[in-house]
């Protein structure tokens, strides 16, 4: 298990934001709900471009293999329209398919839409001869970014379905990346018991 630190790549897919039509939203929601999930160390490298596959797989490619991210979250491009193809340029680079996290995340979101049914997100692992990454399709509005990756809660705090990032941590440990720990009001990480880390209180 790794000490270094966690660098997590964030991706948001739209052509109009990456074209200047609009103020992306996507990567500073992504980066504020993670500085707010995460108490340990943590870096980030963010890439705005087009919904262009080749483009999408280069970006994935690069922030993996060269970059060296642990984690990567992608917004966008998700949905069943022709220019959405950010499902199929991830499953291109994939060594390892996680296909419960899209099943989570539609979960989650069936409790707001039915056409959450719509949403195609995935995730998968990808590897090299000496380093892996968990990629993550997000959804692309704000709300539903928190609310996949945070899961709901009723109005008293209990967890009704769980969130995507709870699982996290404990992927990123398996797949040789550092050991993330989250701030447990936000989304507390699953580990079993024999994978907990005893925190250091000197």
């Amino acid at each position: 298990m790794s000490d270094e630190l966690l660098v997590v790549g964030l991706v948001s897919v739209s052509d109009r934001a990456s074209g200047g039509v609009y103020q992306d939203q996507g990567i500073p929601a992504l980066e504020a709900w993670l500085r707010s999930a995460l108490s340990s160390p943590v870096r980030f490298e963010t890439r705005l471009i087009p919904d262009e596959r080749t483009q999408i797989e280069a970006t994935l490619v690069d922030l993996v293999d060269q970059v060296r991210c642990h984690l990567v979250l992608t917004t966008g491009g998700t949905g069943p329209a022709r220019r959405d193809v950010t499902p199929e340029a991830t499953l291109a680079v994939a060594t390892k398919e996680m296909p419960g996290f899209g099943e989570q995340m539609r979960q989650v979101s069936l409790a707001f839409v039915p056409t959450a049914i719509l949403s195609r997100q995935v995730a998968v692992i990808r590897e090299s001869a000496d380093h892996a990454a968990l990629i993550i399709n997000l959804p692309g509005q704000p709300k539903a970014i928190k609310e996949t990756l945070e899961g709901l809660r009723d109005a008293d705090g209990k967890q009704l379905i769980g969130g995507v990032f709870a699982a996290v941590p404990y992927c990123i440990d398996l797949i040789g990346g550092p050991y993330a720990e989250t701030n447990d009001a936000v989304c507390k990480a699953f580990r079993p018991k024999s994978a907990i880390r005893k925190k250091d209180n000197a």
